[in-house]
């Protein structure tokens, strides 16, 4: 088969990934979503191409909702599965040694909100990445999924041009690509910016420093260990950033992410003529300051989809902290934590039991429900809330992409079951979206906590097994 026919294969299980949660929005917002869609109306819906092949760090398309033209859509009849239906099915889950004492399971109705079956679901349990959810749920609630994060450079009456940092650590470090997430904008053309303004006063020599307070509190969380960090899982998380502090050809990620974008951004000034002396400082933007440019990110949805796809840890902290920003909360560990719970609670979603000690799911010491999950992923599925679509669209999709692409293949959860995945030392989870073989929507949740050492392979394959057994039943 031609790699040409695999893709628009691919594309067109996707589709079908994502047809069921089209068809509850089109219901829910009438005329006008169909015609956003088609964009003939401005709108966050779009029939635009869906996401590539995930690779290793790439410059990510937004994955986009498919036509309702082309696609079968949810069928309202279709059978729902019976509370003892499920529990059979699950029921090896539960003897199964490999996913340790008591996984946590929670399985919900979209159309109807009916949870079908659950246990232990209001139990509290280490989530690993399934975290990321709930914070991509809480920065585009907080800031809308068209928002951007901006850079500015401005100067003072000292000569000085100081680097503001805005929460946008996918700059590129020169030229920025206006079709890509990850290097959407570039120091390089804030530099170019800020050398026409300075050239157009005559002034030719500058000093450059770095104002990076907008964020507080430690920069690693107390219990990242150095494996986190040299496995490039983690990095200090700062406000400012080039790639995502990724270095070509480096595992570890930069150890003052911020710095080095200034010092880029130093570099990209004397390379368009402008004589910078002296090495880069730290010091707070001047109360009394002129703008000589600026650069915005891609928008926060593209980020929010990339975040999800590649379950990057560093990317979801910062989204934390500027939705802590943002909500008048502390830009700390904690302070996101706490401003995304507060944001999640205010969409209706019981976040008893759930403390988040981070917004990556990296910590151990944060905890949540399978509940919370699973309440989550229909509140983003209902169409209820248009600017939250792009969580639902994030999500990979079983064997076709992100972290998901090579699992769950040769099983009916294939290009049907989409899922944020999580996983840690003796944690393993999956929560997300999936189509039972007689075509009803269901949100699921089941977290394993406390297997042996050693054994989270093992975990995840039995979880995989479940929920590909959820995807293949009608369970009626």
């Amino acid at each position: 088969m031609s790699v040409a026919r695999t893709k628009r294969r691919k594309r067109r299980r996707r589709g079908l990934a994502v047809a069921l949660v089209l068809t509850l929005v089109v219901a829910g917002l009438g005329g006008y979503a169909y015609l956003d869609i088609t964009d003939q109306v401005p709108g966050v819906l779009t029939d635009d191409p869906p996401w590539p092949e995930a690779e290793p760090y790439p410059d990510s398309v937004p994955p986009t909702i498919a036509d309702p033209a082309e696609v079968a859509g949810a069928d309202p009849d279709a059978p729902v599965p019976t509370a003892d239906a499920l529990a059979a099915l699950t029921a090896p889950l539960f003897a199964d040694d490999r996913v340790g004492p008591t996984p946590g399971v929670s399985i919900v109705d979209v159309l109807t909100g009916e949870e079908l079956y659950a246990s232990s679901a209001a139990n509290p349990y280490v989530p690993a990445s399934t975290l990321k959810l709930l914070t991509g749920v809480a920065v585009l609630e907080t800031f809308g999924d068209q928002h951007t994060f901006t850079t500015e450079a401005v100067a003072g009456d000292d000569g000085t041009v100081t680097l503001v940092a805005g929460g946008d650590i996918t700059l590129a470090p020169d030229l920025g690509d206006p079709d890509a997430t990850i290097g959407h904008a570039g120091l390089g053309d804030l530099a170019e910016q800020v050398a026409a303004e300075l050239l157009a006063q005559d002034r030719t020599e500058v000093t450059v420093a770095l104002d990076d307070t907008l964020f507080t509190g430690p920069a690693v969380a107390p219990d990242w260990g150095e494996v986190d960090l040299a496995g490039g899982w983690a990095m200090p998380i700062a406000p400012l950033a080039v790639n995502l502090g990724i270095v070509d050809g480096v595992t570890r990620r930069q150890d003052d992410a911020a710095l080095a974008a200034a010092q880029s951004f130093a570099t990209a000034l004397a390379a368009r003529g402008i004589t910078v002396t002296g090495d880069v400082t730290r010091a707070a933007r001047p109360e009394i300051a002129t703008v000589l440019g600026s650069v915005a990110s891609a928008p926060l949805r593209d980020i929010v989809a990339y975040m999800m796809q590649h379950s990057d840890n560093v990317l979801a902290e910062v989204l934390g902290r500027m939705t802590a920003v943002q909500t008048g909360q502390e830009a700390s560990f904690l302070g996101a934590g706490a401003a995304v719970l507060d944001v999640v609670a205010g969409l209706g979603v019981d976040v008893t039991g759930a403390q988040f000690q981070d917004t990556s799911g990296l910590s151990r010491d944060s905890t949540l429900t399978p509940r919370m999950l699973t309440d989550t992923t229909v509140l983003i599925a209902g169409g209820t809330h248009p600017e939250l679509l792009a969580a639902v669209q994030a999500l990979p999709v079983a064997h076709l992409e992100g972290t998901l692409a090579d699992r769950l293949g040769d099983t009916e959860a294939a290009g049907t079951l989409t899922a944020k995945t999580g996983t840690l030392p003796q944690v393993v989870a999956l929560a997300g979206l999936v189509t039972t073989a007689d075509g009803r929507l269901l949100a699921f949740s089941a977290l394993a906590n406390g297997f042996p050492a050693g054994a989270g392979y093992q975990a995840r394959i039995a979880i995989d097994a479940w929920a590909a057994g959820l995807a293949a039943c009608g369970c009626t």
